[in-house]
């Protein structure tokens, strides 16, 4: 269920593509990261937080899309936080009227029964000028930048030397841009080099999907993306074991993101 990625850092997988929900222990309960895709797996998580003990007291959402902004009424009213421009992007996205319906229509079949909506996105953006997450607990510094969606953050657990690291360094999801910004693939390359200008204090990477990494994993998961981001900005063919025939099995619909990525660059290209 949660199993440990460094001193007082715990991670719970979720089945659903390898989503990381993640716990960090503090003084008096504990920072939940993520905090999960549905609603059992949620539920699993508080019970085994429980069970040792813990109380949720403070919560974070590393970016503004769904499976990052769920929460379960089981880990308690505790606060939780976001970046500014992260919570300014929720609340225009729940400003529609029908915004339950559209999100359920997006969510994935498979899972879409057990996914609980009713506390999405009920986070509190943090000032811009909030450099560590305010809670009783190791210090947690905030990384933002605007790669992969508006007011990413990752979180590096100083003490511990682990970095959350969002939507990026994933070892199987290649880097997705958000082609809605201004500057898709400058933003994405900006990011990787804020990540890397932190990773001599990393000894732990904990992508928000995929596996966990060691500091040398770290480095090469940024060589890598930023390898994947330039060819898209080149134009050229990129060399990248995820969409190519070396991709894991059962993620080969990683290659469709890919073209996908490929057609929205170029329709911008069009419209310029």
């Amino acid at each position: 269920m949660l199993r440990q990625a460094a001193e007082a850092v715990l991670v719970h997988v979720s089945e659903f593509i390898e989503s990381n929900a993640v716990v960090v222990r503090g003084g008096s309960g504990v920072l939940l990261v993520d905090a999960g895709v549905t609603g059992t797996e949620m539920a699993a998580i508080a019970n085994a937080l429980s069970e040792s003990g813990q109380t949720v007291v403070a919560g974070f959402s590393t970016h503004p899309h769904w499976d990052h902004l769920l929460w379960a009424p089981e880990f308690g009213a505790a606060p939780r936080y976001g970046t500014a421009r992260c919570e300014a992007s929720v609340r225009q996205q729940k400003s529609d009227p029908d915004w339950r319906a559209r999100e359920a229509e997006e969510l994935p079949p498979e899972i879409a029964h057990d996914v609980p909506l009713d506390l999405l996105g009920e986070i509190s953006g943090l000032p811009a000028d909030t450099s560590h997450i305010p809670w009783d607990g190791p210090r947690v510094r905030i990384i933002e930048h605007q790669a992969h969606a508006p007011g990413h953050a990752a979180l590096l657990i100083e003490d511990g030397r682990v970095l959350v690291a969002g939507d990026m360094l994933s070892d199987v999801l290649i880097p997705m841009l958000d082609l809605a910004g201004a500057d898709p693939i400058g933003d994405y390359l900006a990011g990787l080099d804020l990540l890397d200008g932190v990773a001599g204090a990393v000894d732990v990477v904990v992508p928000g999907h995929g596996s966990i990494g060691d500091a040398d994993e770290m480095r090469t998961r940024i060589e890598r993306d930023r390898a994947y981001v330039q060819a898209l900005r080149d134009r050229v063919v990129p060399d990248d074991p995820r969409i190519g025939p070396s991709a894991r099995t059962g993620w080969e619909w990683v290659a469709d993101v890919h073209e996908g990525q490929l057609q929205g660059l170029a329709r911008r290209d069009a419209d310029r």
